[in-house]
């Protein structure tokens, strides 16, 4: 029991932490190389090395059919839209600006769940979802931001991959996945990233050497391959089999901190007033959605279903 508290605890730590530093990895790496080539390395470097992983502890790396379409959908949803388009809109967004809207996750989560579970609102997601909409509000509506080529358009398909990752989230909890989250993980990245490498292809984007990447850029992805995919990501997985999506979704709370800190202090992004008040609502809205008391017969199952 313990051993498992302490699981989840370093869980928590790891999307929280880990996941809120990613955004100014990709945001440096995305300078350099294609969005959707560094997805596909990231990815596919990951994947292989949690499957070696994966053999080297003697684990079965054995999946039936319906897991195998579970997991290239789960990838496509987390790591092909809610990732690689994410990274792609990176190049007209700042980073702590793209964790903020990314906050709006558990905002997501609450609607699907209305939607596909029949979960009534209660009063704390209303205050919620109205605190949220404002956030957002104050968020977009600057003078900066609308002034800001291509900025538009980034905050879009920011907010799409947002609604991906959130219905992922909601689906990979009652998913028939692999029973260890390490294989999980690693058949979902191998699945992204020949998706996003079919992608990076089709839309023709130029293709460099790691050896010509700058070090910087190569330090960003070592880190984003380790930490922000075989850890974190796993942690995740984990996650989303052992408490409620909801609950994972807290993330929303922390990441946006951590990503304005360091994209502020690290590349120098800017940071407005009305920036700061916009988070301050918006995550105010978040803790409202994740505080509220979870009536027992509208609890998400966790009970693998095939689709």
């Amino acid at each position: 029991m313990k051993n498992s508290k302490l699981l989840i605890i370093g869980a928590f730590f790891s999307i929280y932490i880990i996941w809120g530093s990613t955004y100014l990895f990709n945001k440096i790496a995305v300078t350099e190389i294609p969005p959707l080539f560094l997805a596909a390395i990231r990815f596919l470097m990951a994947g292989l090395l949690i499957m070696l992983i994966a053999k080297l502890m003697r684990i079965s790396i054995k999946i039936s059919r319906n897991q195998l379409v579970n997991s290239i959908i789960a990838g496509f949803l987390f790591l092909v839209y809610g990732n690689g388009v994410f990274v792609w809109a990176l190049k007209y967004v700042d980073s702590g600006f793209a964790a903020l809207l990314a906050s709006t996750q558990p905002l997501f989560v609450l609607f699907l769940l209305r939607l596909i579970d029949g979960n009534k609102m209660q009063k704390k997601s209303i205050i919620g979802v109205l605190l949220g909409m404002l956030g957002m509000y104050l968020l977009v509506s600057q003078k900066e931001v609308s002034a800001s080529e291509g900025s538009i358009l980034g905050i879009f398909m920011i907010l799409t991959c947002v609604l991906s990752w959130s219905y992922g989230s909601v689906f990979v909890s009652k998913a028939d996945l692999p029973k260890n989250y390490l294989v999980s993980t690693g058949y979902q990245m191998l699945f992204a990233a020949t998706m996003l490498g079919i992608s990076s292809l089709i839309f023709k984007e130029v293709w460099v050497s790691p050896l010509n990447w700058s070090y910087k850029t190569q330090m960003s992805m070592l880190f984003l391959i380790v930490f922000g995919g075989i850890v974190a990501f796993t942690a995740f997985n984990y996650l989303l089999k052992m408490v409620s999506p909801e609950k994972v979704a807290t993330s929303a709370y922390v990441n946006p901190v951590i990503a304005l800190v360091l994209g502020w202090s690290l590349l120098d992004e800017e940071l407005t007033s009305q920036s700061i008040l916009a988070s301050i609502v918006l995550l105010t809205g978040v803790y409202f959605i994740t505080s509220r008391k979870r009536l027992t017969k509208n609890k998400v199952t966790t009970k693998p279903q095939k689709i």
